[in-house]
Formats: C-alpha cells, structure tokens, sequence
C-alpha cells in the first residue's frame, strides 16, 4: 500500500487532516475486498435466505412476521461488523507496524487524524450498506421501511459508534496484522452470533435471547427491529449499546500505542 502520501501534505491540500482524510478515502477505494464485504456481501446474502420460500411467509412464532423481516436488521448489523472487525483493525495495525505513525509523529499530520479518517471511512461505508440493505429488501422482497424512522436511525449511529469502537480496541490490542485479523475473526463470529445473523435474537430460546441481549449487537438488533415495526425502540436497549459504546471508547483510547 503506498505510504508517501500518508506523511506529507502540500500547501494547496488544504488542512493536514483534510489532506489525510482524501487520501486515506483513494486508498480506501482501491480496496476491492473490503468494500465487497462490508458494501456488498450482506445485501447479497439477504438476498439469498430471501429467496428461500418458506422464509418470505408469515410466521405464527414471529408473531405474524416473515423471516425475512427479521433478516434486515440483521444484514443491516452484518454490514457493520464487517467493518468495524474484519476491514479496519488490520489496517490501523498495519499503518502502526510498518512504522507509518511514527513517522506521521514528525510531520504537521497527526496520527489521530488517520485513526478518524479510518473511523469515518468505515463508519460511512457500514451506513451506506444499510441504506443498500434496507432499499433492497424493499423493493425485492416488500420488507417495510421503518416505522419510526428516527428511532431507526438512532439505533443505527449507536450500532456503528459501537462496531467501530470495538474495531478500534482490537486494533489497539493487537501488537501485529495477524494477530489483530485473528482476535478480529473470533470476536467477529461471536457478534455475528449475538447479531442474529444464524438465528434471529427473535427466535432464540427466552434465556439465550436475554444474555444476548446484553452485548452490543444483541442489543442493536432488538432497537432495529422495534423501529422497524413502527415502535420507538427499547430505552434498554438503546442504553446498552450506548453504553458498551462508552467502554469500548474508553478503553481503546487507553490502550491505543501511536507505536
């Protein structure tokens, strides 16, 4: 991956920040992997368990629901896990293991302008893998827009806030890429669980769904999927997301090395 444009910047760029922010975006496009897995990859896959039959009929155990229904929140979360755990780590641990930050340190761009340009990069990607998930289940399977829109959207930033602060303390972690992409795939499959991605938290047994309800992404889906039935999402909900968001920040501003 180039690195000069990483440690310079020019007059006519504007703020360093700025300049940092257009080139961390080039580099970020130039990445076909991630941008399928985090922009593609989740549409493609409710696409998928949308075409199975049984899951677009309604279902007295959903309370009426369709599969389906519960399956775009669940994509929706899908996109941001892809993000937070398995796009950014290795990149930040890899900008710190060849030594970048360090020589970022002796420029006029500071490292925690990389480390928000990465944020907002992979955050800005999982929402518009959101919007892609949402408009595709409409139209496609006839999902429902969100019923209460604002609440959706509430839950939504705070799932991303939380993905991303995660993704931010595996990177903070991991001393090396490969051991930031191993602890990244482990803890990925646990949220991918908690999410609901194999069974929705809808369906899980009374004692499973409420400890899985208690992580971030158990949590998320439960507020996405009440939004998206029209109801303002869960206060409880909404307030362990928030939450594990707060610690996840703290921490990985604590542990964070420039080196």
């Amino acid at each position: 991956m180039p690195t000069t444009s990483l440690t310079s910047t020019s007059p006519a760029s504007g703020s360093p920040s700025a300049a940092v922010l257009r080139c961390e975006t080039r580099l970020f496009l130039r990445e076909p992997g991630s941008l399928f897995w985090i922009l593609v990859f989740p549409t493609v896959l409710m696409t998928i368990l949308g075409l199975i039959p049984s899951f677009r009929h309604p279902d007295d155990a959903l309370g009426g629901r369709r599969v389906i229904d519960l399956y775009v929140p669940v994509a929706v979360l899908l996109a941001m896990i892809m993000a937070g755990l398995q796009a950014m780590p290795p990149v930040l641990t890899g900008y710190r293991e060849r030594g970048i930050l360090r020589r970022m340190s002796t420029t006029p761009v500071r490292p925690s302008a990389l480390l928000t340009a990465q944020i907002a990069l992979h955050g800005a990607a999982a929402l518009g893998s959101a919007v892609l998930v949402v408009a595709v289940g409409r139209i496609a399977f006839g999902v429902r827009l969100p019923g209460q829109p604002v609440g959706y959207l509430l839950a939504l930033l705070l799932a991303t806030a939380s993905v991303l602060s995660l993704g931010a303390m595996v990177s903070a972690l991991a001393a090396t890429t490969k051991v930031s992409a191993a602890v990244g795939s482990v803890v990925y499959l646990v949220m991918m669980f908690t999410a609901g991605v194999w069974v929705p938290v809808q369906a899980m047994p009374g004692t499973l769904r409420r400890i899985v309800q208690c992580t971030p992404f158990g949590a998320a889906s439960q507020a996405l999927d009440r939004a998206a039935s029209g109801g303002w999402p869960s206060w409880t909900h909404l307030g362990v997301t928030a939450l594990w968001t707060a610690l996840l920040a703290a921490a990985a501003t604590r542990w964070f090395r420039w080196e």
